[in-house]
């Protein structure tokens, strides 16, 4: 598989591009990840050549679909790509209907609905109105948004600082969510009218041209034999 070594936003951009997918950090053996196409020093280096700035600022900017998508990791997916990978995770059936049976949590359905409400929420304020602010909470609030993520039901469409009193940045910044449905739509995105199996198989024949035989037969696994 071809080498990659970045410096810059618009190199990163043009890596996600190549490949399709862009983990922060490895998901599948010899298959590039942010974290190790970068230098280490340049992450926290609160500078333009930060990876950890930019994470978020690929959805921002409608470059990349960005959230824990596959195996609990936080995962980079171009634009392009994206509705591929929605009909190979995703379901065809809403939230509320995958509620019904059975398939999603009360607390996933809860802040589902919340998200959709207010169309984009900071954690802090998700977990305040979802009254999961307690610290017994956290573990059921970090889970339904992982069921989320998990199922492509929403995305990370960028950070809220924390400001003071004053209007400076104080603390630490707060991730903010939206639903997949809204995010994509915003950023002009397509859905597609595809089968799973033969949206799974354009995948891997991309996957095929950019990725060792290894990494390929990983990435399988991880797209549902």
């Amino acid at each position: 598989m071809k080498e990659y070594k970045i410096k810059t936003y618009e190199e990163a951009i043009q890596v996600i591009e190549e490949v399709g997918l862009l983990p922060l950090a490895p998901l599948v053996l010899d298959f590039p990840a942010l974290n190790t196409i970068t230098t280490p020093e340049s992450w926290h280096s609160d500078t333009e050549y930060d990876p950890w700035i930019w994470r978020t600022r690929f959805s921002v900017d409608g470059v990349a679909g960005y959230g824990k998508f596959m195996k609990k990791k936080s995962i980079l997916i171009s634009r392009d790509f994206l509705p591929y990978f929605k009909a190979v995770i995703g379901h065809n059936e809403s939230v509320e209907d995958r509620y019904q049976k059975g398939h999603v949590s009360r607390e996933a359905l809860n802040l589902y609905r919340i998200i959709s409400e207010e169309g984009v929420i900071d954690t802090r304020e998700l977990r305040t109105r979802a009254g999961l602010r307690d610290k017994e909470h956290k573990k059921v609030f970090d889970n339904g948004l992982l069921e989320l993520q998990g199922s492509m039901d929403i995305v990370i469409s960028g950070i809220k600082e924390k400001i003071n009193a004053e209007g400076d940045k104080n603390g630490w910044s707060s991730t903010s969510f939206e639903t997949y449905d809204s995010w994509a739509s915003r950023n002009k995105i397509e859905t597609l009218a595809v089968e799973k199996e033969k949206a799974r198989n354009y995948l891997l024949n991309h996957f095929h041209a950019v990725a060792s035989e290894n990494s390929v037969k990983k990435l399988k696994k991880i797209l549902g034999e």
